[in-house]
């Protein structure tokens, strides 16, 4: 393994580290249930998130956007979406999804060869969907609360539940193991192309929402509770998005 991707998961299991003795001291006057306890310091970490997205991955993103034809920039998109697909594999098989783990197999395998190496969503067109699945979600399948809401310096929004398995994430990625130069550089065009994508959304939350931080982290908690419920959530009120026993 490159030194570079053991540094990069150390980092993530000492930011982890942090957290949950954070966590651990956290005012206990408001509330086991309340979804978002260290307001105080998510906010000091949106703030800081804000300022670095404003002053350079908001201006690359949008230089690349215009520099980039359409057609590579979806390119690059499924390319690193059929990359990181492994992730998604693993995650139908752990969350019992036997029929989805082989489709999605199958769907990286079409890819990867009718796909051009994951260029072309070929997969796609012929009746192979993208799916979603990631640890945290696994871990809300098996029954794992959600625990309390996270902005973390450099990766954004996350539950407890979420962050706990950003090295178990890392490590799923093929990334993880290659050369540190082309893991870096793929990384950074990853970054650049995913920002470019929520340009549109980021310029909806700077321009119309009264609390920028609120709008983010509500939105985001709306699509994780779609995500672990496969876009069929309940009607009901759930407890922070908790899911029902099954």
């Amino acid at each position: 393994m490159e030194r570079g991707t053991q540094c990069s998961a150390l980092l993530h299991t000492l930011l982890l580290c942090t957290v949950l003795s954070a966590c651990a001291t956290a005012p206990a006057d408001k509330g086991v249930n309340t979804p978002d306890p260290l307001e105080s310091m998510n906010r000091a970490f949106f703030s800081f998130n804000d300022t670095l997205d404003k002053a350079i991955l908001g201006p690359v993103s949008r230089a690349y956007s215009k520099v980039t034809p359409e057609a590579a920039q979806t390119g690059i998109r499924n390319f690193f979406d059929n990359l990181q697909y492994l992730e998604t594999i693993i995650n139908d098989f752990l969350q019992g999804k036997v029929e989805e783990g082989m489709e999605d197999s199958l769907r990286v395998v079409i890819n990867s060869t009718f796909g051009l190496g994951g260029l072309n969503d070929f997969a796609g067109h012929i009746g192979f969907p993208r799916r979603d699945e990631d640890y945290g979600q696994t871990l809300a399948v098996w029954g794992v609360g959600p625990g309390i809401y996270l902005e973390l310096p450099f990766f954004g929004p996350r539950t407890l539940r979420d962050a706990t398995m950003i090295p178990a994430s890392t490590v799923s990625r093929p990334l993880f193991y290659a050369d540190t130069a082309v893991a870096l550089s793929a990384a950074a065009l990853d970054l650049v192309d995913t920002r470019a994508r929520l340009e549109s959304a980021i310029r909806l939350r700077d321009e119309t929402a009264l609390d920028p931080y609120i709008f983010q982290r509500d939105a985001w908690l709306q699509r994780r509770r779609s995500l672990i419920f496969d876009g069929n959530a309940p009607l009901e009120e759930l407890e922070f998005f908790e899911r029902p026993p099954q």
